[in-house]
């Protein structure tokens, strides 16, 4: 990043003033945040304004950056933390798949029984990431059980998501970026893989990257099922904007499906966003890969790029790969993360 942006590497961030821009001086660091900063006071006291400032996101509140804002509570009367914008799901409408945001038990149940009337939900932890902290349940009985493993308190603080589960979906990243003035946005598709105790989690991803704004993304020869996933997140992004105003986003990535309702015979395909990163995530490798090619020849409109997050001790790269990360994750066990420029045909659809 800071090769990319032209800035100086200082390393881990420690709070004061230190060199950032090529021409020296002292300024407030330019920050690569592992999680979504909140709130006003923390934003303020990392110097961070504008998009200028930071790689990730600012948000006001800490429910925002999580899964939670998908979806409506289940009655108006609902528990909800301070901050809650019931607008958003009613202005995303289907840009999100049929669900509900519980903050107690009693409010999971009451979704999940409405729910379950249309066929299986999953039930989602909206701290989880690559997959993990998800189940799904397809009766009462199963609701019950899945929610008496659950604590209240957990739920109270951190919410629950309980949404309309799909029968092998394809899941598409659109995202954008923007890092030294320099914009791309981009879609692609994510690869499962078993990870060291065999649960399939995210593998990496495939991404379409081009010069511009998500209108530049739209204008793309992308197939049918991907245009609706950048438009899904289009909506999504501008109405997080407008629901929660003050937030400031230079990295934003939005996992979005596409697949038939598990469980409800003939049911039409639904296309719903699954949830938001505004932080670094899985795909950063390839969208730093990607804005390197396209620093790199300013002619340039489109590249292809992916990252790869492969398990175990013994995994090869590709030529020209770049290696992020080799070794023992303290959690998940050996794992080797990289990425790599692909040809201009993506193949997506």
């Amino acid at each position: 990043m800071a090769q990319l942006a032209g800035y100086g590497f200082m390393g881990a961030y420690e709070h004061r003033a230190t060199a950032r821009g090529p021409a020296g001086g002292t300024a407030a660091p330019y920050l690569v945040p592992l999680d979504t900063v909140v709130g006003d006071a923390q934003a303020q006291a990392l110097h961070l304004r504008s998009t200028d400032d930071l790689f990730g996101g600012v948000v006001p509140f800490a429910f925002v950056a999580t899964k939670v804002i998908s979806h409506g509570l289940v009655a108006p009367d609902a528990a909800a933390p301070a901050g809650w914008n019931p607008d958003f799901a009613q202005q995303a409408g289907t840009a999100v798949l049929p669900g509900y945001t519980a903050f107690s038990l009693e409010d999971a149940r009451h979704a999940g029984l409405r729910l379950l009337g249309g066929g299986v939900v999953r039930l989602k932890d909206p701290c989880g990431i690559g997959g993990l902290g998800q189940q799904t349940v397809d009766s009462e009985a199963a609701l019950d059980a899945a929610l008496a493993t659950m604590s209240a308190t957990d739920i109270e603080s951190h919410g629950l998501v309980l949404e309309r589960d799909l029968d092998s979906p394809d899941t598409y990243s659109v995202g954008q970026i923007l890092v030294a003035g320099l914009l791309a946005s981009y879609c692609g598709t994510q690869d499962l893989t078993a990870n060291n105790t065999g649960e399939q989690v995210y593998g990496g991803s495939t991404l379409a990257v081009v010069r511009g704004g998500f209108d530049a993304l739209l204008a793309q020869p992308f197939g049918p099922r991907a245009l609706s996933a950048i438009r899904a997140a289009m909506t999504y992004h501008d109405t997080a904007l407008a629901c929660y105003p003050g937030m400031v986003l230079s990295r934003c990535n939005y996992d979005v499906a596409f697949g038939v309702p598990a469980g409800a015979t003939g049911a039409p395909a639904l296309t719903g966003v699954l949830e938001q990163s505004w932080r670094v995530g899985g795909a950063t490798g390839a969208e730093l890969a990607a804005l390197r090619a396209l620093k790199a020849d300013p002619a340039r409109e489109r590249v292809v790029a992916a990252t790869r997050e492969v398990y175990g001790p013994d995994a090869a790269l590709p030529h020209g790969a770049e290696l992020y990360f080799r070794g023992e994750d303290r959690d998940v066990g050996p794992l080797t993360k990289y990425a790599y420029l692909e040809s201009d045909h993506d193949g997506h659809s």
